[in-house]
């Protein structure tokens, strides 16, 4: 039997079966295993987990979400970025290049993460309710590329104007954080930063850490004359912790949104559908990850 498991996930944006080959090789010791449906990394994590040394999954972040919701607590987790973000192993410090994150992985050190969940559902790095959802949504509308990827970041920025254009760069409150008080939409980080675009990292909750619980940052509105200053905090990593405007929960073990209309859901980049009340926990302590 091999020491460990390798999950490919074929759709991802820069997988391939040369990739992927490269991948097992830089490894060592492994059982290659290619998912072929919605849901089969999670089967596969889960029946793994205790059988193998060491789970390793060359995907991107719908991928890893998957194997999250499927390894157990004490199982080393190894992420091969082959994504076209890949959030959750930059997020972790792995290189982007899939052959040497491989290398690093094979004789990296162990690292035990938190995870949130979102009304049951494991994420890694973020989920939001609302805006970003919605776009999440509106880009996933528009198919795979040729080469069978996600759309790009100009497809997100596209599909943020279109949003944010039809309601004139107005956003009103539609949703109440629980204890908190009302707000445009949620966004809720397990690390920081929440994601990138492109190189450039996103930094919605500066204080947010794997070890940690869950931070949730919620505009109460956005109006022309804030998007800026909310575009400026993201960039900067700073600002909209303290700010009047801003709903900023940290390190918390539990957030409950109750949303006045159903808005969409996303965790890691995947839609959930619409929801109208979401509970986020913070499970802490719940991961082994190579790094």
């Amino acid at each position: 039997m091999a020491r460990a498991l390798l999950i490919v996930n074929p759709l991802a944006s820069r997988v391939t079966d040369d990739a992927a080959a490269r991948v097992a090789a830089a490894l060592g010791d492994v059982e290659l295993r290619t998912t072929a449906h919605a849901g089969h990394a999670t089967e596969l994590a889960r029946a793994a987990s205790g059988e193998y040394e060491a789970i390793h999954v060359f995907s991107g972040d719908g991928g890893f979400n998957e194997v999250l919701n499927g390894v157990d607590r004490a199982t080393p987790v190894g992420l091969i970025p082959g994504g076209g973000a890949s959030v959750l192993a930059r997020a972790l410090g792995l290189p982007r290049d899939p052959v040497v994150a491989a290398r690093r992985v094979r004789v990296g050190r162990t690292r035990r993460i938190s995870v949130g969940r979102a009304n049951g559902r494991r994420f890694g790095f973020s989920a939001g309710v609302g805006l970003d959802a919605e776009l999440v949504r509106r880009v996933d509308a528009l198919g795979r590329t040729r080469e069978g990827g996600r759309a790009g970041n100009a497809a997100f920025v596209g599909a943020a104007l279109q949003v944010l254009a039809a309601t004139r760069f107005r956003l009103e409150p539609v949703l109440e954080l629980t204890g908190y008080g009302r707000a445009a939409f949620a966004l809720c980080a397990n690390c920081d930063p929440y994601t990138y675009a492109g190189r450039l990292p996103v930094r919605v909750a500066p204080l947010a850490r794997f070890e940690a619980g869950i931070d949730v940052v919620a505009p109460r509105r956005l109006t022309p004359l804030t998007l800026p200053r909310f575009a400026v905090y993201a960039v900067r990593g700073r600002g909209q912790e303290h700010a009047r405007d801003v709903l900023y929960a940290h390190d918390r073990d539990l957030v409950e949104i109750v949303c006045d209309r159903p808005l969409p859901l996303q965790v890691d980049g995947e839609d959930l559908g619409d929801v109208d009340h979401v509970v986020v926990e913070a499970e802490r302590d719940a991961v082994t990850v190579l790094s």
